[in-house]
């Protein structure tokens, strides 16, 4: 018969069978070795499983396998020598367990690096979002600011304001007629009759706040639907045209 003491490490583990669980269950209760030796187990085993643990170095999954690689298995037929039948193989079935335990923690330790990346490109957006946000007030309390507003056929309202030193604008519409999915609205900047683009709002929005830029030596500015993504030049009549001198 197995010896009772060598089930703590599966009863932990969840690696006995029903018969085993319930007799080792009620030896608990009399037993404050195997008792104190459980309590340690699962406290190790919360550990491996709080995310707040540790993080295992890369290193250790290989050498995990390396070290149950090294170790003598004892080979079918062959008796146990220790003087308690059946306690090798438990111990054994443990450690595998542990071992499957520790190359969990490490599959755990990849999703971390992973969660860690999205928080980083995150807080790289959060960064690049409040130096533009820096931008626009720079444009707008800028000495040279020129202000300029038209209300669109459609009831809407596109308002620029361009500082010549900064060579940056701030477009500001909303209001408009709300295009399909499939269209968008396109900001232009127009110097001398060619139109160069000054960004594309996403497809069907119908309001934006955007910070452009290469404003100086412009004339007007414009804005057109286009289809979803924009165009290179143009293909619809503008929606207003604002002159910037």
């Amino acid at each position: 018969m197995t010896d009772i003491h060598a089930l703590a490490g599966a009863y932990v583990l969840d690696a006995v069978d029903d018969v085993e669980r319930v007799a080792f269950g009620r030896h608990l209760a009399a037993c404050e070795t195997c008792a104190a030796e459980v309590a340690e187990l699962r406290e190790a085993a919360a550990r491996l499983a709080d995310p707040t643990w540790s993080v295992p170095p890369p290193r250790l999954r290989a050498e995990v396998l390396a070290a149950i690689r090294r170790t003598p298995q004892e080979r079918p037929g062959r008796g146990v020598r220790s003087g308690r039948p059946g306690v090798g193989r438990w111990r054994r079935r443990a450690a595998l367990a542990v071992a499957a335990g520790v190359l969990a923690a490490g599959a755990g330790a990849v999703t971390w690096t992973v969660q860690e990346q999205r928080v980083r490109d995150e807080r790289a957006s959060v960064t690049a979002l409040e130096a533009e946000r820096e931008r626009i007030r720079a444009v707008l309390t800028a000495p040279d600011a020129v202000v300029r507003s038209q209300v669109t056929p459609g009831g809407g309202r596109v308002s620029v304001v361009v500082s010549a030193g900064r060579d940056e604008g701030v477009v500001t519409l909303g209001g408009l007629a709300r295009p399909g999915t499939d269209r968008a609205y396109q900001l232009w900047l127009i110097a001398d009759g060619a139109a160069t683009s000054a960004g594309v709002l996403p497809a069907g929005s119908d309001a934006a706040t955007v910070l452009v830029t290469g404003v100086r030596g412009k004339g007007a500015f414009g804005v057109t639907e286009e289809p979803a993504g924009g165009s290179r030049q143009p293909t619809a009549t503008p929606l207003t045209v604002i002159s910037l001198t």
